[in-house]
């Protein structure tokens, strides 16, 4: 048993084959899949109520950058790791949050998520 085990994760991001790549990279490390979401629309109606401990964001999402999802999780005390292929100078992201670049392996995953759960004392 790992200290990832039922954690529950959401997860936006508009590439499908990313997707169920990254679901099997959670199934493989106990992770439960809170829900995703591959439009801004969607996600920013699931941010307000869906029932996740860390959420995994695409910056860029058909063309929309996800920052108001972020910004309706972290009112929630939800941490959100940003997914993204420009790199950390690329999106602007604050300089204390968690940026994964892609592609990203299951242990930059993995490391990513256990440090969410640390920064927030959820671990």
């Amino acid at each position: 048993m790992t200290v990832l085990n039922g954690r529950k994760i959401f997860v936006v991001e508009d590439e499908p084959l990313i997707l169920m790549a990254l679901e099997d990279m959670l199934e493989d490390m106990g992770c439960a899949l809170a829900g995703s979401a591959s439009n801004l629309a969607l996600g920013l109606q699931l941010a307000e109520a869906v029932d996740c401990e860390v959420a995994i964001l695409d910056i860029n999402i058909n063309g929309e950058r996800s920052e108001p999802i972020a910004a309706l999780l972290a009112q929630r005390g939800i941490p959100c790791i940003y997914a993204t292929g420009y790199g950390r100078a690329g999106i602007g992201a604050p300089a204390d949050a968690l940026v994964i670049e892609k592609p990203y392996s299951r242990d930059v995953l993995a490391r990513s998520i256990t440090l969410a759960f640390a920064q927030t004392g959820k671990l």
